[in-house]
């Protein structure tokens, strides 16, 4: 079995490489220590230009850049909202204290008929609008 693919690929043909018909206008890479700088510079620039083009993965730098703001949002969101602060700072007011009962009074009603926003401390009323007649 070994000997026949040993002497298959003695008699196969040289590579395709010197046997394509369509010869290369230009020899690749080109010397260049026999170039000027400017070409060099051009050659360069047109070699990092087709690379970028080459390598560019539009679809998976869209959904890194989507899980990542949604991973910072995420945390933010939890940070604020959700996480137990009051092992750091002060019991009485604690950080975010403001935010929180803002946005738990809007959506402490949100499955009840009235809309009505709830209050953390019934003693507090609402300013008064006095008519001044």
């Amino acid at each position: 079995m070994f000997s026949t693919l040993v002497r298959r690929t003695a008699q196969q043909s040289p590579p395709y490489v010197y046997t394509n018909p369509y010869k290369a206008r230009k020899l690749w890479p080109p010397d260049f220590s026999k170039i000027s700088p400017k070409h060099q510079f051009r050659l360069e620039r047109k070699y990092k230009r087709r690379a970028k083009l080459k390598w560019a993965r539009p679809r998976w730098t869209k959904a890194v850049k989507i899980v990542q703001m949604g991973s910072i949002v995420f945390v933010a969101v939890y940070g604020v909202l959700f996480l137990d602060w009051n092992s750091q700072g002060s019991p009485d007011n604690p950080p975010f204290h403001g935010i929180r009962s803002w946005f738990f009074g809007l959506t402490g009603s949100i499955w009840t008929k009235d809309q009505v926003r709830r209050r953390e401390s019934p003693e507090e009323a609402p300013p008064t609008a006095s008519t001044g007649r």
